[in-house]
């Protein structure tokens, strides 16, 4: 059985940063892209960065480029985002995804294989 599970998130102030972590279970880790997504109230899912099996080539949304890094470690089957200077528009929830491979930062539901139940990060202003 397949398990991904985000944790890290919390209430910052706007300039903190955050480190979530993303851990999976039940599938070959190397063998998936993983991607982190998030989703602010009334608004749509969006990606924010991909990284690829062997963590040599990774994507961001422009929003967050500069601010936020992704990375993975494969011998623990974690993904983690660093989060930098946050923001108020940050605020949403993060979800962690495995995905066949990165197109870009960003994908739709039919290209992620799984998806984590989510962790909310608030950034206060």
């Amino acid at each position: 059985q397949v398990q991904v599970v985000e944790s890290g998130g919390g209430l910052v102030q706007a300039g903190g940063s955050l480190r979530l972590s993303c851990s999976a279970s039940g599938l070959r880790f190397d063998s998936y892209s993983m991607a982190w997504f998030r989703q602010a109230p009334g608004k749509e899912r969006e990606g924010v960065s991909c990284i690829s099996k062997s963590g040599t080539i990774s994507y961001y949304a422009d929003s967050v480029k500069g601010r936020f890094t992704i990375s993975r470690d494969n011998a623990k089957n974690t993904l983690i985002l660093q989060m930098n200077n946050l923001k108020p528009e940050d605020t949403a929830m993060y979800y962690c995804a495995a995905l066949f491979g990165c197109v870009g930062y960003d994908h739709t539901p039919a290209q992620v294989e799984y998806w984590g139940q989510g962790t909310q990060v608030t950034v206060s202003s």
